[in-house]
């Protein structure tokens, strides 16, 4: 089973999705399930995991919705509030629908380069943990050292760090990425989503070369049974088609095995969310 383990879903709404930017033109629409299939098909995808856009409970019980409809939706990364004192509750609420595997919070929009270490937000991963419940990782750089100190202070939680935590392929910066990307890929209990590259990249003059050595330095990072194939659709569509996402990825995949090819590409994502 081929996986894509990071796309979305949703009916726009320009206040709701102020980050949808006017010089996104292309993504200031619904994009939802009906748009993807035939896409998902022509590129040799079965299913994917669908994560959150936005940040409330009704987003997660939308992909909830989706997904009783649609059997390509695979797994929900949802959006829970880790900080409330009532998280436990949520999570009790949300066990009745296996088909969420996980949650995420948009910490790459977060001013507070400490928010990772919030004491509430600690209480909140603690709490996916004793659920079983996976923990997608969206930052940017002012959030590794926070990153750093929360994955090591929750061993038995499993993480996956989202879009390679999006270095700036643009503007070819590397090395601090590249030290961030060694050390955590030191913590077992991460893996990372080999996804939503094109979009660091220059949107209208990017070359597939551009994208090799930093998927590359993760590959060798995080070894070959820590990463997963995404494409961060429909995101993506700014800066390239699927199958261009797909052709970027597959030029970086050097000296695998066919074991190893299609664990890339589905197998590891279903073991990492669970899927059946």
């Amino acid at each position: 089973m081929r996986i894509d383990s990071h796309q979305h879903f949703w009916v726009f709404n320009a206040e709701r999705d102020a980050w949808i930017t006017d010089d996104m033109e292309a993504i200031r629409r619904d994009f939802l399930p009906t748009d993807l299939a035939s896409v998902l098909k022509s590129n040799g995808i079965d299913g994917t995991i669908a994560v959150q856009a936005s940040q409330s409970h009704a987003e997660t019980q939308f992909l909830v919705d989706l997904s009783s409809m649609y059997a390509m939706i695979k797994g929900v990364v949802g959006w829970v509030d880790l900080q409330s004192d009532d998280i436990a509750k949520y999570l009790a609420d949300f066990s009745q629908y296996p088909i969420i595997k996980g949650f995420r919070h948009v910490v790459e929009a977060e001013d507070d380069p400490d928010f990772l270490i919030r004491p509430a937000f600690l209480r909140g991963i603690q709490a996916l943990t004793t659920y079983q419940y996976t923990y997608d990782l969206l930052i940017r750089p002012q959030h590794y050292s926070s990153t750093l100190a929360c994955v090591l202070g929750n061993p038995e939680q499993q993480f996956v760090l989202d879009h390679m935590a999006k270095p700036s392929i643009k503007t070819k910066e590397f090395d601090a990425w590249a030290t961030f990307i060694e050390t955590l890929a030191g913590f077992p209990n991460v893996h990372c989503k080999v996804s939503g590259l094109v979009t660091e990249a220059d949107w209208n003059n990017w070359t597939v070369e551009d994208f090799k050595p930093y998927i590359q330095h993760v590959i060798g990072s995080f070894g070959k049974e820590r990463i997963m194939f995404g494409t961060d659709w429909p995101v993506c569509l700014v800066a390239a088609r699927y199958e261009d996402v797909m052709k970027i990825t597959e030029s970086a995949l050097i000296g695998f095995s066919d074991e190893e090819i299609q664990a890339f590409w589905g197998g590891n994502a279903a073991r990492f969310y669970g899927l059946k």
